[in-house]
């Protein structure tokens, strides 16, 4: 059985596709008071200059894995995952025990009105949807994703849809979802929808009642 974090705030689980714009919706429910926990930062941490992760990682893939400054090379990596699902699954098995415990210690001293957890695979992991209260998904057409990687990482297209082909699909997140946002469009009508849902959050966080999906 997965736990839900110890110290009993209202959690969600903010996620979507590459280019969807977690990180911008993720910025905006900071700014109101959540406390938002981002599990990217968590994995670069581990795997950063002779982080936590490192030395499982180069006892499971040896000194190639890793770069000069002691960091896990990420380019190697990610060509070996998407080539060989065996390794995918031995990196999975390294970092995610260490990032879930990560992410119960810094939700156990969060300060916010409630927890937000940035999971970018959060649909892809399997268990995420049973640890939160409700699930946050950031929607946009695949062409606009496609769009903003190319223009904000400079990927030809053909590896960007790569990268798509690897994670959840587009309806997959959408049935995942107990609430919706688009981000489709401009900065004014983003804003709004996040309003709506942070009221709507902090109105759920003193509540002990099921509440209803509300997709906006």
């Amino acid at each position: 059985m997965q736990h839900k974090p110890v110290n009993k705030k209202f959690t969600i689980g903010l996620t979507g596709g590459i280019g969807s714009g977690k990180s911008l919706v993720a910025d905006m429910f900071a700014a109101r008071g959540a406390t938002v926990i981002d599990t990217d930062q968590i994995a670069h941490s581990l795997t950063g200059p002779h982080g936590a992760a490192i030395p499982a990682l180069l006892a499971a893939f040896g000194p190639e894995c890793a770069d000069a400054s002691g960091a896990m090379d990420r380019a190697r990596m990610r060509a070996l995952v998407f080539s060989d699902p065996q390794a995918k699954q031995r990196l999975e098995a390294i970092l995610h025990p260490r990032i879930r415990e990560a992410t119960m210690a810094a939700a156990a001293m969060a300060a916010g009105d409630y927890v937000m957890f940035a999971v970018p695979l959060l649909v892809e992991s399997g268990n995420w949807k049973e640890r939160v209260d409700r699930v946050l998904v950031v929607d946009c057409p695949e062409e606009v994703q496609v769009a903003r990687v190319m223009a904000r990482n400079g990927l030809p297209e053909n590896q960007v849809r790569a990268i798509m082909a690897n994670q959840a699909s587009r309806q997959q997140r959408l049935d995942a979802a107990d609430d919706i946002v688009d981000n489709s469009g401009e900065i004014a009508a983003l804003e709004a929808q996040i309003a709506r849902l942070h009221d709507l959050y902090l109105a759920f966080s003193v509540r002990t009642i099921t509440i209803p999906s509300q997709r906006l």
